[in-house]
């Protein structure tokens, strides 16, 4: 517990007063704006299934893939829609450091909004390469999705990773992203960067697993944690979906380690507004063309 005050404290206190996606508080007064730059992922999860469409309202999702300058010229036309968007964050709807484009808006966007919260959301396999840019570029949270910190157990959420040329599966795979997750974690945290660690609940697979979960990552420095329901789709389409007591007793065991962060929406990778006044405004920002970023 001691190690996790002083994380609150030093990295977390000052910014959660204005994140809507940290505090409860600011869910309902402050606007965020997910921009959509990131368009492969090295990793996959079992229920994960990325898209580009209008329709759905997951994480994962997005309208379409914009490049850095695009991205830039989405956040001038947001802030005049919704003055009170007070962080940049960015989410997909693939990795965020599976390719260069998060890291050079961010940069942009620092240089251009530098009183703006960047946020950058990863499932930390490459934190701590790109650490010290990350920093560089102004980036004050990360959110981090880390569903086990057993290798039993993430064997059979990820499917596999990509890593340094090679194609990583299984019980190998899970045991190189752990480490890295940590590490990263703990990189971040000491560079003054707040770390909120994201965690999917899948009640059959690591349902007795998360205050673990929560321990082992607040001691890696992370200063709050977000327990996800499952969406169940792509390998995981027949599992169940948590219920409320389960999502409760969950957050009740990690709070012991980390304090929990419990209005969260599963926004999609392009979202855009107040959270928790149920505004979104991409469709406005979208109507007007854009020209697509290509992934070729």
């Amino acid at each position: 517990m001691g190690n996790y005050q002083e994380n609150v404290s030093a990295n977390y206190d000052h910014l959660v007063k204005k994140h809507p996606c940290f505090s409860g508080e600011a869910h309902f007064k402050y606007g965020r704006i997910h921009l959509p730059v990131s368009p492969t992922c090295n990793m996959q999860c079992k229920f994960c299934k990325r898209s580009l469409n209008k329709t759905e309202n997951r994480p994962g999702v997005a309208s379409k893939i914009l490049s850095p300058s695009e991205a830039l010229e989405l956040v001038d036309k947001a802030l005049l829609l919704c003055p009170e968007i007070t962080v940049v964050g960015i989410a997909g709807p693939g990795d965020t450091l599976a390719s260069p484009n998060a890291l050079d808006t961010f940069e942009l966007i620092d240089s251009k909004y530098p009183q703006l919260i960047k946020c950058l959301s990863t499932n930390g396999l490459m934190l701590s390469e790109y650490a010290s840019r990350i920093a560089k570029v102004g980036v004050k949270t990360i959110s981090v999705t880390v569903n086990a910190v057993d290798p039993e157990i993430l064997q059979d959420i990820c499917t596999g990773i990509f890593y340094e040329g090679d194609y990583l599966e299984g019980k190998e795979g899970a045991v190189k992203l752990i480490d890295a997750q940590i590490v990263g974690i703990k990189i971040l945290s000491a560079l003054g960067v707040a770390v909120k660690v994201n965690t999917v609940l899948i009640p059959d697979l690591n349902f007795a697993h998360i205050e673990e979960i929560a321990k082992v990552t607040s001691n890696a420095g992370a200063s709050i944690m977000n327990i996800i329901p499952l969406i169940p789709q792509n390998e995981m389409i027949n599992f169940r979906v948590p219920n409320c007591n389960e999502l409760n007793n969950v957050r009740v065991l990690a709070e012991k380690h980390l304090k929990v962060f419990k209005h969260c929406q599963q926004c999609r990778a392009d979202a855009c507004g107040i959270p928790g006044k149920g505004k979104d405004f991409a469709e406005l920002l979208y109507d007007q063309p854009l020209q697509t970023f290509s992934h070729g």
